[in-house]
């Protein structure tokens, strides 16, 4: 019995629901780890706080469709509930600078953007058009969470470390990336399937530097504790003043051993002369 694209699209959107709820979840162990060091070492908010926009711009997206939404709504409440769980660890165990600039981060896009989005497209677009314009803005978006862990390819890259890149996360995207692109194509959504395209394409690249650099050692990067400076500060100021005092002594030491010299010098001139 063949199946219709409908009945096709539908048993797509339960995997994506199903995968998308393993890749919200894979940032588990990384959080775990920020909680029991109480800091979040390198690792950066930029992809949370940008997963927790396209969520909430999906949902508001999906709200907007007549047909075929309600799958949409299910994963993106989930993901923007999780966001909103992994951004409040980050911000409790961040250093100043993390927490401004994710503060920062978050009434940008969450509330300033977000809430602009939602008011022009009520205010100034109408029914089909203003489902066109949110979609196109989610395509947006999408490919920009595909290419925020960029960042952390980076980092990858010049640390010849994965630590701060876990392989469940690229795995689980690229994976998401496919099932999602197929549930888009199946139900005619360009908004869906075309910037899942990008987010394979971002997986497999992760992966591939997962494989060069998953054997090397590993390097963290501590967060700068102002005490510890201090006290490394002071540790240097002693050993200069500790340096210093050791040079004056020995200079001391050569003065005096130059004036025996000179005594010395002069009690044989003296002797010499008495001879």
């Amino acid at each position: 019995m063949a199946f219709t694209a409908s009945q096709l699209a539908f048993v797509f959107g339960i995997l994506g629901n199903g995968v998308s709820f393993l890749v919200y979840l894979s940032p588990i162990p990384t959080f775990y780890r920020i909680y029991k060091r109480k800091s979040t070492e390198g690792f950066q908010s930029i992809p949370y706080s940008v997963s927790l926009f396209s969520a909430m711009l999906y949902l508001y997206y999906a709200f907007l469709k007549e047909n075929n939404g309600t799958l949409l709504i299910t994963i993106n409440s989930f993901g923007t509930a999780i966001e909103l769980i992994y951004l409040t660890i980050f911000l409790i165990y961040a250093t100043r600078e993390a927490k401004n600039y994710t503060t920062k981060l978050l009434l940008l896009f969450n509330i300033g953007l977000f809430g602009a989005i939602v008011g022009l497209t009520y205010i100034f677009a109408k029914s089909d058009t203003r489902l066109n314009i949110v979609g196109w803005i989610c395509a947006v978006f999408s490919v920009i969470v595909f290419a925020a862990p960029l960042s952390i390819m980076k980092r990858v890259i010049q640390t010849k470390s994965v630590e701060f890149m876990p392989f469940p996360l690229s795995f689980f995207l690229t994976i998401c990336a496919i099932i999602w692109f197929f549930y888009g194509f199946l139900i005619k959504d360009m908004y869906i399937a075309t910037p899942n395209i990008l987010g394979f394409l971002f997986g497999i690249t992760q992966m591939i530097l997962y494989a060069i650099f998953r054997n090397r050692k590993q390097q963290v990067l501590p967060d700068i504790n102002l005490n510890n400076l201090k006290e490394v500060v002071i540790d240097i100021k002693v050993v200069v003043l500790e340096n210093q005092e050791k040079a004056d002594d020995q200079k001391k030491q050569e003065e005096v051993d130059g004036a025996h010299e000179k005594m010395d010098f002069s009690n044989k001139q003296e002797v010499g002369l008495t001879t």
